[in-house]
């Protein structure tokens, strides 16, 4: 099984390239079974379902205008219909849509879009810790639920000073500052693994790079972009990685994808 993350940053402006990479995979003989997307900035009745579907892949989404938005995209082929689909989190008020999770035979897959929280000082990155306290709140019942449970997206944290190009740079900042690092610490005290930590990667391994500065050119990036797996599915994952190759097509998201492998069975 092998699933994956993608901020995409418009799926209006790039679902011809999330199409394409899922054709590509499947053209090498390694086909995504799931695909999770972040900020789709799209509302649900502007979701492109028919198109999606043509191309093999059955959705649960949750959308809105402009800003956020989270679908998983799941193989007709290999994956059944999502079963106890949910649409945020449990409990947590909140306009922002972020959050979607459905579970597929006997794997839960969880989609989130994490706050940026903009700033240390700000009423967002308020927002963002006590989403956080929400998010982990949650998770702590559903791993109960589901021993094989994997969570993708778009964190917006760096955990740790090797997933920054220049820690000293970005010290106490915004996507690394400790109580963003210390909240995803707990998600890994709740049992969560990092997938991409479980085998030994090249320096510099970032997914996500600012338009501006070249910092794609430069690989002055972050590694924000995560797969956490449960301890059942950490045993039987085989391979973690970042595709740069979308980063390098014409008008791309500043994001790109990372793929996890797992034998199940």
């Amino acid at each position: 099984m092998r699933i994956a993350s993608w901020n995409v940053n418009s799926l209006k402006i790039r679902l011809p390239q999330v199409l394409d990479w899922l054709i590509a995979q499947e053209n090498a003989d390694t086909p995504i079974d799931a695909l999770c997307l972040q900020e789709l900035k799209l509302p649900e009745d502007k979701y492109p379902l028919a198109e999606l579907e043509s191309a093999g892949f059955h959705s649960i989404f949750v959308g809105q205008k402009t800003y956020n938005g989270v679908a998983i995209l799941a193989r007709n082929t290999t994956m059944p219909a999502a079963t106890d689909v949910v649409r945020n989190i449990p409990g947590f008020e909140d306009a922002q849509q972020r959050v979607v999770a459905g579970t597929y035979g006997d794997v839960r897959l969880v989609c989130a879009y994490f706050p940026n929280g903009q700033a240390p000082d700000s009423d967002k990155f308020a927002y963002k810790l006590r989403w956080l306290e929400a998010l982990a709140a949650w998770l702590r019942d559903e791993l109960q639920r589901y021993p094989k449970l994997a969570l993708l997206g778009d964190f917006n944290i760096a955990p740790e000073d090797r997933d920054v190009h220049d820690p000293k740079k970005w010290e106490g900042q915004n996507l690394v500052s400790p109580p963003e690092r210390a909240a995803f610490q707990t998600l890994l005290e709740l049992g969560f693994a990092d997938a991409f930590r479980l085998f030994e990667q090249p320096e510099k391994s970032f997914s996500w790079w600012d338009y501006r500065m070249l910092a794609f050119r430069r690989n002055a990036g972050l590694r924000i972009d995560h797969i956490l797996l449960s301890p059942a599915l950490r045993e039987r994952c085989t391979a973690c990685t970042i595709d740069r190759t979308p980063r390098t097509w014409e008008q791309p998201s500043d994001h790109t994808p990372v793929v996890a492998t797992m034998r199940l069975g």
